[in-house]
């Protein structure tokens, strides 16, 4: 009898353990992913009320954080939000949908990726802020310019990246293909489009990060709302605290938009997983 009570408390002592090292485990990974931000909000709270720096121009946290949800409540800061997710959504999606078809193209067709590069290269080489008063003095200083200049600097890095995820394909795998008998356009469905698609997110998450940066730049100029309107308009009116909710709302758009292209590269990139396991 003294043996089976042994037995069985092994056991239960056992599931006790792995039910308590779930949440452990978990807690864990949170801190480690979060210790960074923590420290940095810590140090932002503390350096101005230690006089590092001036308040006035540099305030703590806490300070900038409350004018955050004050601006929240009053529903001033999702004003300027719609605006500006608004306009990023229709350059990016609009990059998206024209930059991948023409990137798969260049990709794979030699002859057309000789005939376009030279316009290419020349092209991804210019700043998109730098072509800003060109669009404004074309298209007028409403909606058109600023979607345009978003579509102008998301469209590089999603083309740059298909082109490449297309070109750098392992042969292997295209010889494979051929030798089942796949044809130029199963070849292409079955093989070329699936392995591209890390490397077109790539590109994508690239796109995203410009989509929200070169917007709120054009927003600087002769805007009457968005983010970065909100940023210009508090600093220029000595509202500091005010324009730092705006830079706190712009990073937690690119955080968020970031981690909803993850989520859905994973989602179309699930079958590499699969073969890993």
């Amino acid at each position: 009898m003294a043996v089976l009570d042994k037995t069985v408390s092994v056991p239960l002592g056992g599931t006790r353990t792995n039910a308590l090292s779930l949440p452990l485990g978990l807690l864990n990974k949170v801190f480690k992913r979060t210790i960074a931000i923590i420290v940095l909000l810590a140090v932002w709270e503390v350096i101005p009320r230690i006089g590092l720096v001036d308040r006035t121009f540099f305030p703590p946290f806490s300070v900038d954080i409350k004018a955050w949800w004050e601006m929240l409540v009053s529903g001033e800061l999702g004003t300027h939000f719609q605006s500006s997710i608004a306009r990023s959504l229709a350059g990016f999606i609009l990059a998206i949908a024209a930059a991948i078809p023409l990137g798969l193209l260049i990709g794979w067709y030699p002859k057309l990726s000789e005939l376009l590069t030279p316009v290419l290269e020349l092209f991804r080489n210019t700043a998109a802020l730098a072509l800003l008063p060109v669009f404004i003095l074309i298209l007028g200083i409403g909606e058109t310019s600023k979607i345009a200049i978003v579509f102008y600097a998301c469209s590089w890095p999603i083309l740059l990246n298909t082109i490449s995820g297309v070109k750098n394909v392992d042969p292997l795998l295209i010889k494979s293909a051929k030798s089942m008998g796949l044809g130029p356009l199963r070849l292409f469905q079955k093989v070329i489009l699936p392995a591209s698609v890390p490397t077109i997110f790539t590109g994508i998450r690239l796109a995203g990060a410009s989509s929200i940066l070169v917007l709120v730049a054009a927003e600087m100029v002769g805007a009457k709302a968005g983010l970065g309107y909100l940023i210009n308009y508090t600093q220029f009116n000595f509202q500091i605290p005010q324009m730092f909710a705006g830079i706190i709302t712009i990073s937690l758009l690119g955080l968020l938009f970031n981690q909803l292209l993850v989520t859905l590269e994973r989602r179309f990139s699930s079958w590499k997983t699969q073969s890993h396991e």
